[in-house]
């Protein structure tokens, strides 16, 4: 996925393909690429799974906004 194929909505049915795991490796992911641009999200963790969907704590955030601010981090030059 990048940036370019456009934002990837809360109920995409790809969302719910994610475990935890998956999505704690992420996270990480989006530590070490957000660093360099002052994007740090120390206390961004897996909050459980509603409705067969993993939620991240930014707020309740849902993966799909992980996923796309992962997207535009690696289009990024």
């Amino acid at each position: 996925m990048s940036a370019a194929d456009g934002p990837i909505e809360p109920h995409d049915p790809r969302v719910r393909t994610y475990s935890e795991a998956e999505v704690e490796a992420l996270l990480l992911e989006l530590h070490e690429r957000g660093r360099a641009l002052g994007i740090v999200w120390p206390s961004a963790t897996t909050e459980g799974v509603v409705d067969g969907r993993v939620l991240v704590r930014f707020g309740n955030a849902p993966t799909a906004t992980l996923l796309n601010l992962l997207a535009l981090l690696k289009d990024r030059p």
